[in-house]
């Protein structure tokens, strides 16, 4: 579940196969909830082995952090600016880093 409370895609898939095969109990049923537990799960590892959601978190905070800047400071000089950027994208930089280190699960 996201931050907010609601499903992702992957997970709403899963829940309504799993919907479908508790009504049913086929065998039919039971090989598509378990197909698409089986997708969210690869996904799932595959996350967590590149750290992409955690990349795709750090760039947003940068960029949001940047433009707050230049909301807070409309008459900042370019080099102010430039040097707030330069400044935020090495945070960015660091905390990708991080990721090397961190362990897988």
């Amino acid at each position: 579940m996201s931050v907010s409370g609601e499903m992702s895609n992957a997970q709403l898939l899963q829940q309504m196969a799993l919907l479908r095969w508790l009504n049913s109990q086929s065998e039919e049923d039971r090989g598509i909830l378990t197909a698409v537990t089986g997708v969210q799960v690869g996904l799932e590892l595959l996350n967590r082995i590149t750290g992409q959601d955690k990349v795709d978190a750090y760039k947003r905070d940068c960029i949001l952090s940047i433009s707050q800047f230049v909301r807070e400071n409309p008459r900042a000089s370019t080099a102010a600016i430039n040097a707030e950027v330069e400044k935020r994208v090495l945070l960015f930089a660091a905390r990708v880093k991080t990721l090397e280190a961190a362990p897988i699960l």
